[in-house]
């Protein structure tokens, strides 16, 4: 399947925007500093580009497309950023740089692997940027534990076993999520459906062999992945609870609405296979 338009352009402005957020480091190393003189801060250099990046998207695009191409400049631009974070920031900031990689290119990949595999239900939504209150919440949470515990205690953010092994568990929750998203194809929706489409089927191979809501297995770990990853152990207890009661609700909702549309079918694929996530069985009905 080829990738549409609009996944297209927003990978190009991903892309662009890490190379172009890259920019000024690579310069100051070459040391083509004359105008470091000048400005004397990178964040102000990194300020003016960002703007620079806008005004030019503003110009070029209209409509959906200047709303997905603004997004993905912003995700890319966030992603490279983080990266440099890590190689260029003292000890104690580093994995915070890590972090926002991981949160950017999650939310950058959510939008491409829909614009990829089911490019007619595309949609802004499609980042996921605006996902609820509570997760903006939960991010800001945990954005403020890390800073507080910075600020008193710089050491214990410092790289460990413990961040490396969270970024292990980001890496393999995205990686998991996005192959029950692209081995769902057009069966994969962010909102629960509750009416079936004319080409809806039930997906049962590929990773849906091993568990039957791999998306949710892989969105779960690699949430408390990003705790591990800023070794906050307040956020990690909040989120690992607050995130289990999500999934919890949410494949009872799915699950029910499955059957809904499968019946049997699905009661029989619910006796071979699990729902992959920790003391969550999911809707179970006898017919």
């Amino acid at each position: 399947m080829m990738l549409c338009y609009d996944g297209k352009l927003s990978l190009y402005c991903f892309v662009t925007a890490s190379v172009i957020a890259g920019l000024p480091e690579i310069l100051f190393r070459l040391e083509f500093d004359n105008y470091m003189s000048y400005l004397q801060n990178m964040w102000v250099i990194h300020i003016l580009l960002y703007g620079f990046l806008n005004l030019l998207l503003a110009l070029a695009f209209r409509g959906f497309a200047y709303r997905v191409a603004v997004r993905a400049t912003f995700l890319g631009y966030v992603f490279a950023v983080g990266i440099l974070i890590f190689f260029c920031s003292s000890a104690s900031w580093q994995m915070f740089g890590i972090y926002i990689s991981v949160l950017a290119f999650f939310h950058y990949s959510e939008f491409l692997a829909i614009a990829w595999t089911n490019p007619d239900t595309v949609s802004i939504e499609s980042f996921i940027l605006n996902h609820s209150l509570a997760y903006g919440i939960a991010a800001c949470s945990s954005w403020l534990e890390f800073i507080v515990e910075r600020y008193f205690f710089p050491t214990i953010k410092e790289a460990s076993s413990i961040s490396y092994f969270g970024l292990v568990l980001c890496l393999g929750g995205e990686v998991l999520r996005k192959m029950a998203i692209f081995t769902a194809k057009r069966n994969f929706s962010h909102i629960v459906q509750n009416k079936k489409a004319e080409n809806h089927e039930l997906v049962t191979h590929g990773v849906y062999g091993f568990c039957r809501h791999p998306s949710y297995v892989g969105w779960f770990y690699w949430s408390i992945g990003t705790q591990l990853i800023l070794q906050n152990p307040f956020c990690f207890v909040a989120y690992a609870i607050t995130s289990w009661r999500f999934f919890h609700e949410r494949v009872l909702i799915e699950e029910l609405t499955l059957l809904n549309f499968f019946r049997g079918q699905y009661v029989d694929y619910q006796k071979k296979v699990g729902t992959g996530l920790p003391f969550i069985v999911g809707y179970k009905v006898e017919l």
